[in-house]
């Protein structure tokens, strides 16, 4: 599917990235322009076939990204979009869009994330942990060189990367002279060993890995020069330790800082002459400061762009003013182009929708068909990427006047691509838009299997967001059918929605097993207003767990073709916490589950993501207790599968590991699926297709033994 755009400036030229084909993972430089594709780099004529080796430091950039393809996974181009730079197999490679072939460009060891300056002059890059900045004829500069076996430069920590959505470590200057580069020192961090039990003769790597409760990687900003000055940047590190974000526009640096507590988020400008920096907003909850994509940003003006959480909505601000009505929900800002600002918004939970704001205009809507829509804006173009109810659709949409949103920055990290393509004109934005062309890029992704057929249910008091999966050969009241739940239920993630994504097809393959399946957006999910989200605080298991037990008992009164004494649930992280939790403490409800890389423990879990929810366990160690499964194992009495990667340095194997041990000594049986060699997201096809198999005969076999209802 084509994904990771970047528009010229002008609007007429878009870069992507696409793979050869639903089975190639190898994926390739495209540009589109004036309605016609060209290949601009195919790394089999590169560097061979498959993608060779890659540095461990992009092996976890892509493990954190969740990267599962090869070859060109990731791009960066000066400001006008002339000159790409992109890395393979460690070495680095160029390519000029007006024409010409790729060439290599000398760099003084393996590359990572690199990144032209903005005149197209040098590109900088990271090596073995060191920043180095290169002229496009090999005279290679080291800016910044690590001291020490735990010191890297130009690199997003471990915690950004997971848990905060930055991914980069450094960021030019408008002059291509001065660099804002990240220092990360992990030496105060706890150390896990992840090795491979398949292969005992194969060490274990060692990963620094911040829990819940334990120090952070100490991370500051220096802004370096290509003649080699350094200056520090200076802000109260002890009482904001995060860095949540950074940039350098046409008035200057500036970063985004949180407080360990995550109440307090400010935003600060930088003198890039001394590194001092003045406050220029703060924001305060006495939840947490929920982080939006793409903020901060700043107008040409020098406006802030910032989210203002207030009761049941997120707003999009500028300059202190809030731009969007009541009830619509901010989601991300995709970019800022004059005083232009795209982003997207939900002012229905099911779907989300480009939207551009414009002083004198207002707000308008962009994407229009029903889906859930990213994309990117400059020069009067817009690059639409949506989930459909069709599938993944991508098109170029020229002439609305939109700007905003340039290069592969926040917002553009969805997988996306189209179905078959509509003419010019017919797309999204188009009704509104008699000037608009509009032009599909097209897809090679394979068509799924099964059709989604999703009816969408309001289920319940708290009027829960679902969507039931019946099989497609089922009549109604033919029979009963025994129940799988199949969700997520954890904050950032929706799978209810208007949009043939990945889910609802594995949801519609369940259901084509036997089963009726029942997906549910509970209390903790976004796009239903921030203080929907924040319910959750305190306690990450009793609202979703209440959650998913009365969307269950709606639906059962909405459709009774659906047999409640015969009710499993299966889910993957928080989907597989939850469904472990349902199983442990109502098993009068759930009578089987599938609990795939639980967080069991939630002290194993790292320092931003949780205590974000639980605050922080020494101070309120009650939260970690309510929320976690272990100290509960003795409670188990239904059937219960545990699957978990061997190799998930995310949520440790050590959480299932340690919580079976636990059920063992209390005498419960159960069942643990252990996948050497796998992450947190499994990337092996076959086994991802034994695994669905897998978990369909366990719950059936589970759920068919179950003979007195009880």
């Amino acid at each position: 599917m084509p994904r990771k755009f970047t528009l010229s400036p002008d609007g007429t030229r878009v870069l992507f990235v696409r793979t050869g084909s639903g089975t190639d993972p190898v994926g390739r430089l495209w540009q589109h322009e004036d309605g016609e594709e060209r290949l601009l780099a195919d790394p089999a004529l590169l560097v061979g076939a498959g993608s060779g080796t890659v540095p461990e430091e992009e092996r976890l950039r892509r493990e954190r990204a969740r990267e599962r393809s090869e070859g060109v996974v990731s791009y960066a181009t000066d400001d006008a979009a002339r000159l790409v730079a992109f890395a393979l197999s460690g070495a680095l490679w160029a390519v000029r869009t007006e024409g010409g072939t790729p060439f290599s460009v000398p760099a003084a060891g393996p590359v990572v994330d690199p990144r032209p300056s903005p005149d197209g002059r040098h590109i900088a890059y990271v090596s073995r942990r060191s920043f180095h900045v290169v002229d496009l004829s090999g005279t290679d500069r080291q800016l910044a060189r690590t001291d020490g076996p735990d010191v890297s430069y130009g690199l997003a920590e471990y915690v950004a990367a997971e848990s905060m959505g930055r991914m980069r470590g450094y960021w030019w200057a408008p002059d291509s002279r001065h660099v804002l580069v990240s220092r990360v020192d992990t030496g105060p961090v706890e150390r896990r060993y992840i090795g491979d039990p398949a292969d005992p003769t194969r060490p274990p790597r060692a990963v620094p890995y911040p829990a819940a409760g334990t120090p952070n990687a100490e991370v500051t900003l220096q802004i370096l020069s290509l003649e080699g000055e350094r200056v520090d940047v200076e802000w109260d590190r002890k009482a904001y330790e995060y860095l949540v974000g950074a940039g350098w526009d046409a008035h200057g640096p500036y970063l985004a800082v949180q407080s360990r507590d995550q109440r307090t988020v400010r935003t600060l400008s930088v003198d890039p002459a001394t590194g001092a920096t003045d406050v220029l907003h703060e924001r305060t909850d006495p939840a947490w400061v929920e982080l939006v994509d793409g903020t901060p940003a700043r107008t040409a003006s020098g406006a802030l762009v910032l989210p203002e959480d207030d009761g049941d909505t997120r707003y999009l601000t500028v300059g202190g003013r809030r731009v969007t009505p009541d009830g619509l929900q901010l989601c991300a800002v995709l970019g800022v182009e004059g005083e232009q600002v795209l982003f997207t918004a939900s002012e229905d939970p099911l779907e989300t929708h480009v939207w551009r704001h414009e002083p004198g205009h207002g707000c308008r809507r962009l994407s229009r068909g029903s889906g859930r829509y990213t994309g990117v804006g400059r020069g009067g173009t817009v690059v639409l990427a949506g989930v459909t109810p069709r599938g993944d659709e991508v098109g170029v949409l020229w002439g609305t006047g939109a700007g905003p949103g340039s290069g592969t920055g926040p917002g553009t990290r969805p997988g996306t691509g189209t179905g078959p393509g509509r003419g010019p004109g017919t797309g999204p934005g188009t009704e509104s838009d008699e000037e608009a062309r509009y032009q599909a890029i097209a897809s090679l992704a394979e068509q799924p299997s099964v059709t989604p057929r999703p009816l969408h249910l309001r289920l319940g008091e708290r009027q829960l967001h679902g969507a039931l999966f019946l099989p497609s050969w089922h009549e109604e009241g033919a029979g009963k059918l025994p129940v799988l739940l199949d969700p997520y239920g954890g904050p950032t993630v929706q799978l209810v929605g208007r949009g043939r994504g990945w889910n609802s097809c594995v949801s519609q393959w369940f259901a084509e097993q036997g089963f009726a399946v029942l997906v549910v957006d509970g209390r903790g999910t976004p796009n239903r207003g921030p203080a929907w989200e924040k319910t959750i605080h305190g306690d990450q298991l009793t609202p979703a767990l209440e959650d998913q037990m009365d969307a269950l008992r709606a639906a059962g009164a909405h459709c009774d073709d659906l047999d409640l004494t015969r009710v499993a649930i299966r889910g993957w992280s928080f989907g597989g916490f939850l469904a472990a939790a349902a199983v442990l403490h109502h098993p009068e409800v759930f009578h089987a589950a599938v609990a795939g890389a639980p967080p069991t423990d939630q002290r194993l879990y790292d320092t931003h993501w949780k205590e974000r929810y639980l605050g922080h366990p020494e101070q309120q160690p009650e939260n970690y207790v309510r929320s976690s499964l272990t100290g509960h194992g003795h409670l188990l009495r239904r059937p219960l599968l545990l699957v978990h990667g061997l190799a998930d340095d995310n949520v440790a194997a050590a959480h299932t590991l340690r919580f079976s041990a636990e059920l063992l000594a209390a005498g419960k049986p159960h069942s643990v699926l252990p996948l050497p060699g796998a992450t947190h997201l499994p990337a092996d096809d076959a086994v991802n297709e034994q695994l669905l198999h897998f978990q369909r005969d366990f719950l059936l076999d589970a759920l068919a033994e179950r003979g007195d209802g009880e």
